[in-house]
């Protein structure tokens, strides 16, 4: 069993915003157990330590390079040889907003119960559409 998780850094986001990044900065890896995760999440990446666990979840059979290949089909990865910052560290993806709000307001229009109203997106959120689209 593999762990896909997904980490936020603030002092990362701020650094992103401020070179025309954006604010919505993640980095999704996988790993192989959770221990193995909070072990490269303590370590850091981009010179920063406040990186935090948003998300994980344990699937069958992944291997990290699969995963952001999934995912890079919809997000753009932030390419760490042109940001010397990031120093070779794969997997941090910038998210548009946009793509997120309209998966949330697909899955909401397929369940009968909720009404179609605007939906506010939490890094929860983002960090469960990134997984989502990782592992199909």
């Amino acid at each position: 069993m593999a762990l896909v998780y997904v980490a936020r850094s603030v002092a990362l986001t701020k650094w992103a915003s401020d070179v025309g990044q954006g604010k919505h900065i993640y980095k999704l890896g996988v790993a192989e157990d959770e221990a193995a995760a909070k072990a490269a999440i303590a370590v850091g990446w981009g010179g920063e330590s406040d990186w935090k666990l948003v998300q994980s979840k344990e699937v069958e059979d992944l291997d990290e390079e699969t995963a952001l290949a999934r995912l890079g089909r919809r997000e753009k990865a932030i390419d760490p040889t042109y940001y010397p910052r990031l120093k070779g560290a794969a997997g941090v993806f910038r998210i548009t907003l946009t793509n997120v709000q309209n998966s949330l307001l697909v899955a909401k229009a397929m369940t009968a119960d909720e009404p179609l109203t605007e939906v506010k997106v939490k890094p929860k959120d983002i960090a469960d559409y990134m997984i989502r689209n990782a592992i199909a």
